[in-house]
């Protein structure tokens, strides 16, 4: 009796279960949504469920040994055609995502251990906006009017800079001419060309 009291206690520590803490993920109502398992790869001996809500209704499943991957509705229909499993790390993606799918996810994968991944999907609709989306773009649109009003400022100073640099450095040079009246005006005579004929004079004595 005392050895088999002891096989039993042995056999419950072989298993060692890891359960990780919970992940919320916030998505947008119409995306998509991967669930990841942070698994490489299904081992051989590798089964794995994932379950929803309070009830944990089975949604999908992997049994490696038997090469059996298979996917499931909930009884209202809400996950028809909208789950997709990654047949390689067991990764569990929502498609077309709508606010009936928050709520509670959780994986468990038994193998050699057993590993549970626990999911809180939070998906917020057309008219609802996550609030840290709010914060994180309220904030970059504040650095951005930050900048640009640096740059203005910075912008407009370095232009007065340049024009009084321009003012000082720009001198006007006038030649002074002086006109002194007594100052005999010259005269440019241009000679043309002259030709010099011959002349015959020719004297008749009358008898």
């Amino acid at each position: 009796m005392f050895h088999s009291f002891v096989f039993c206690v042995l056999s419950f520590w072989c298993v060692v279960v890891f359960c990780k803490g919970m992940k919320t993920v916030s998505v947008m109502e119409g995306d998509s949504v991967t669930l990841q398992t942070n698994v490489t790869e299904i081992q051989k001996e590798d089964l794995l469920m994932w379950k929803f809500g309070a009830e944990k209704s089975l949604i999908a499943e992997i049994n490696a040994e038997a090469r059996r991957f298979n996917t499931y509705d909930v009884p209202d229909g809400r996950f028809r055609d909208r789950l997709q499993l990654d047949h390689q790390t067991g990764s569990l993606t929502i498609t077309n995502i709508r606010t009936e799918h928050a709520g509670h996810y959780e994986v468990i994968i038994s193998g050699k251990t057993v590993t549970e991944y626990r999911f809180s999907v939070m998906v917020y609709g057309t008219a609802h906006v996550n609030p840290v989306l709010i914060s994180t773009v309220a904030t970059g649109s504040l650095l951005t009017i930050a900048v640009v009003w640096i740059f203005c400022i910075c912008k407009r100073l370095r232009k007065t800079a340049e024009e009084v640099q321009s003012c000082e450095e720009q001198v006007t040079y006038a030649d002074p001419t002086y006109c002194n009246q007594n100052s005999p005006k010259t005269r440019v005579k241009e000679e043309g060309e002259v030709v010099y004929g011959g002349v015959t004079i020719s004297s008749s004595l009358s008898h």
